[in-house]
């Protein structure tokens, strides 16, 4: 069945605020397909001192796959965009900056590998680009899983280069159904309350 889209914000993981984006992801687990929509939000303070986004990978659960490119067999493309121009791999993206563990899957890149790239051909702050993703290897993971194994690199301007990470998950949809029960239970406890009062 497919999804509805889901939100999720983007902090850089030294940078803090210097460095954020926004991405909003839908996963269809009849096609195998996910798409996705990232939005470099770095705040534009002058002229060259945000960052700019150079690659965006995925590094799907468990992570650290044993295999140095992880899951295979996916296939990626960019919606045509004016202002990037990213490179779809499946294959070893090499080492993910401040995150030793991390195995990427499948990524966006504008260099050789996901630790490097180039500015020029990146996401500057305010620019969106779409991007979708096709493969058996998504059997099994849900919409939730997905979203939240993005790494997203940052790269130069005066806050430096990160790689950012959800502070904003999109949460499982068991998660959902324990807060709307505890919700529907509180709200049964308070109406009690009142009748006895009354």
């Amino acid at each position: 069945m497919t999804a509805r889209a889901d939100t999720i914000k983007i902090v850089g993981n030294e940078t803090g605020q210097a460095s954020t984006a926004t991405i909003v992801c839908e996963f269809n687990s009849q096609t195998n397909t996910f798409t996705f929509t990232i939005t470099n939000t770095s705040a534009i303070t002058s002229p060259g001192s945000t960052s700019t986004i150079t690659g965006i990978g995925y590094d799907l659960p468990p992570l650290g796959n044993a295999s140095a490119s992880g899951l295979n067999g996916f296939t990626g493309m960019q919606a045509p965009s004016l202002s990037s121009n990213f490179t779809f791999s499946d294959a070893a993206l090499g080492t993910v900056p401040n995150f030793n563990t991390a195995v990427l899957d499948f990524g966006f890149i504008t260099g050789s590998n996901f630790a490097g790239g180039n500015p020029n051909d990146g996401l500057a702050p305010g620019e969106s680009a779409s991007f979708t993703v096709t493969g058996a290897a998504f059997t099994g993971f849900t919409e939730a899983q997905i979203c939240n194994a993005v790494f997203v690199r940052f790269q130069g301007g005066a806050a430096g280069s990160d790689v950012g990470t959800p502070s904003s998950s999109v949460p499982e949809p068991s998660s959902i159904l324990l807060l709307g029960s505890a919700l529907v239970g509180f709200g049964g406890y308070a109406r009690r309350r009142l009748k006895m009062r009354g």
